[in-house]
Formats: C-alpha cells, structure tokens, sequence
C-alpha cells in the first residue's frame, strides 16, 4: 500500500508538470483536485476559454482575466457531476485570498503546496475555516527542476485551529 506522503509527493509532481502548460511567462502553477486518490479535476493559471492565451501585459503584470490555477480546477467541476466536497487540493503555489474563497465554498478539506505565495491571508482563511494546510517543500520536482534524490522533504502542518 503506497504511503499518504508518496501519494501527496506523486500528486505534487503532477502539478509541477501541470503547471508548465501555463501559457504565463512570469508565474506558472499546477494545481490537481484529488478525491477517493483519483484526480477529478486539474487546472493551470490561464486565460478564460475563448479568450487570447496571454497572461501578462507589455510591462509583465499580469492581466486582470487571467484565472488561477485552483479556480481553473474548481470551475471545470462545475461542469461535470463530480464533487469536491472532502477532496483534496494540491497546488504549486500557496492559494491567494480569493481563491481561498472558492476552495472553502467547494467543500474541500485540505490543501498542500510546494511554494509559498508572498501574501499569506488565503492561508489564514483556510486555517480559519478549518482546511488542513501542508505545506511540502523539496519533492525532488519543484519549478519542473529535477533535485538530487537526496533531497529532504520538509513538510509542515498547519492544523485548524479548535473551537
């Protein structure tokens, strides 16, 4: 039986590798929703359907169409008929406030990452909801660089806080 820990390094990897069909230039994230240890959903930060796939504009901000990586996998649910409620989201980048929102309105339960993202706020209202944070660091992939095999895991819990 394959561990919880290789399981979430596995998944990790994924989206390293997810992330590099990002069409952006400057920040490329993965992001995989996991339930029952099957992936129902996938994203990558992007334009909407239909539109232009550019992500940044001539001074390399990123423009204000742009969908992030977990909204892009929490909106494909929308539509299908599978459900993220108790699923798990795995992501390159530590989710922003916004983004937060929408990972506690759709119901899932835990969130592990690889990178931090420079404003921790989406963090907080996870852990303020009650979302199992993990972060993950050096998983042998990060950024779609293979690291040596010796590599450590650095794996840090954030548990909700009680009542």
């Amino acid at each position: 039986m394959v561990s919880q820990l290789n399981l979430d390094k596995a998944y990790l990897r994924m989206c390293h590798e997810w992330a590099k069909l990002s069409y952006a230039e400057r920040k490329q994230v993965g992001a995989l929703i996991v339930k029952d240890n099957q992936i129902i959903s996938d994203g990558f930060n992007g334009s909407p359907a239909g539109f232009e796939n550019v992500c940044e504009d001539l001074y390399g901000k990123t423009l204000k169409c742009v969908l992030h990586a977990e909204s892009n996998a929490i909106t494909k649910l929308a539509k299908g008929t599978s459900s993220s409620r108790g699923a798990t989201l795995y992501i390159t980048l530590s989710p922003c406030y916004e983004c937060s929102k929408l990972i506690i309105q759709a119901g899932i339960k835990r969130v592990v990452y690889t990178n931090s993202y420079r404003i921790k706020d989406g963090l907080t209202l996870l852990k303020k909801a009650g979302i199992v944070v993990d972060n993950m660091e050096n998983i042998n992939h990060v950024n779609g660089k293979k690291k040596s095999s010796n590599a450590t895991v650095v794996f840090a819990r954030n548990e909700p806080e009680g009542p």
